[in-house]
């Protein structure tokens, strides 16, 4: 799977059985911050990417790419209530998490700007496996 170079983040989308959905996600996580921070994604709305294994991809953009975060909007994103995203780390060993997209632009910046590491993020998850802000 060839995934196309950029400075954003890749944003694949995995399954199109909801474009109006597929809509809401993008308009989700690309809104800025109330501190106007945005996430820098690159879009990827490819039908060759339907289905894609997650670990795939990842090896993908691990062996092509210098990305050190995937977002995967897979068939839990589509269908979800919070819509939440995947995301994987790219580098081995592939750990991964979700995040609801009013999330995305602090992990993708801090993520990508190495002011955190991806673990950090991975850990502040709740029960449920899904990332919505640092707790007080």
């Amino acid at each position: 799977m060839q995934i196309p170079a950029s400075d954003g983040t890749p944003l694949i989308r995995t399954d199109f059985s909801n474009d109006e959905a597929w809509q809401r996600v993008i308009g989700a996580a690309s809104t800025a911050s109330p501190d106007e921070f945005r996430a820098n994604l690159q879009i990827i709305d490819d039908h060759r990417f339907a289905g894609a294994d997650p670990a795939a991809l990842a090896k993908a953009v691990d062996e092509q790419n210098d990305h050190v975060l995937l977002v995967i909007a897979d068939t839990s994103t589509m269908t979800g209530p919070e819509m939440s995203l995947l995301c994987i780390d790219p580098i081995p060993p592939e750990g991964q998490f979700r995040v609801v997209p009013e999330q995305l632009w602090g992990v993708e910046n801090n993520v990508s700007l190495a002011n955190m590491d991806f673990s950090e993020f991975a850990t502040a998850v709740d029960t449920d496996g899904v990332f919505r802000g640092f707790r007080d």
